[in-house]
This record gives C-alpha cells, structure tokens and sequence, in this order.
C-alpha cells in the first residue's frame, strides 16, 4: 500500500506562549486554562518579563474554585527560545518586552493585574481570561471535545 501524507508528514500541534511581567497571575491562568482545556493537544508556556518569586495565592486559590491546580507552579523567565518555539505569542500588559519574530502571531489582552488583589477581584479576571481561552482553542482549531 502506498504511503499517504498523512502517513508521512507528522501532525504538529500550536504552540502558545502567554506573557505578563510577573508570571504570577494573568499568564500563569491563561496557560492552566489551555492546558487543561486543550487536554495536549496544544503545546502551552507562560513566562514573565520580571518574574515574581511565586504564583499570586489569590490567583491559586481563585483557580482552585474552578478545580485547575496551579499550587506547583512558579513564575518562569522571558526566553527568546520560548518566543521562537511558540506559534501564538499573547501578551497580558508586559510592553514591549516580548521579542518579535517573523511568521508568529501576536496578541494582546488587556486584562486587569490581579497583583495585589484579593479573591473576589481576581475571579472576574480569571472568567475573563477562561473565556478568551475557550475562543482561542476554537480558533486554533483544538476546541473539539470541551
């Protein structure tokens, strides 16, 4: 039997990339939603331009609500290599610290920090950021199966 090119040619996932200062809070949802909704097949990166020491506990605890752990996670460094391995860059008010790369798509969100914020203002943001999320996973064509 012939080969195909289904048989031949790997199937690649998207690779996004979500990007704030701290890596603290907004990215560090964004990439937990689309792990957890994306359920592999999206590969999935946070990081911050300056990160903070540790997750936001308002932003662990508001996740927590909506049974997505994030108690493991830790705020991560800007790489380029990141930018480089990512398809969708989404930038959640982190300027222009995030380097442009040719052939990428650039988003950004704006969306309120939740640094320095308590439970009940970190939960909108978070719905907020679950929504996007979900109509990121239909445009990437990864949101069968929700």
């Amino acid at each position: 039997m012939p080969e195909t090119q289904s048989d031949t040619v790997p199937e690649t996932k998207p690779s996004v990339l979500f990007v704030c200062v701290h890596n603290a809070g907004r990215s560090q949802m964004a990439a937990a939603f689309l792990a957890h909704l994306a359920r592999g097949r999206v590969d999935v990166r946070s990081a911050g331009s300056a990160p903070a020491d540790t997750v936001n506990p308002a932003v662990v605890e508001a996740m927590s609500e909506v049974g997505v752990d994030l108690s493991g996670q830790s705020p991560k460094m800007l790489t380029t290599e990141a930018v480089r391995a990512s398809d969708v860059v989404i930038t959640m008010g982190c300027g222009d610290a995030c380097p442009v790369f040719p052939g990428k798509r650039y988003l950004d969100w704006a969306l309120d920090d939740p640094a320095g914020q308590g439970l009940a203002a970190v939960r909108p943001i978070r719905d907020e950021i679950e929504r996007r999320v979900r109509d990121l996973l239909d445009e990437l064509g990864a949101g069968q199966g929700k």
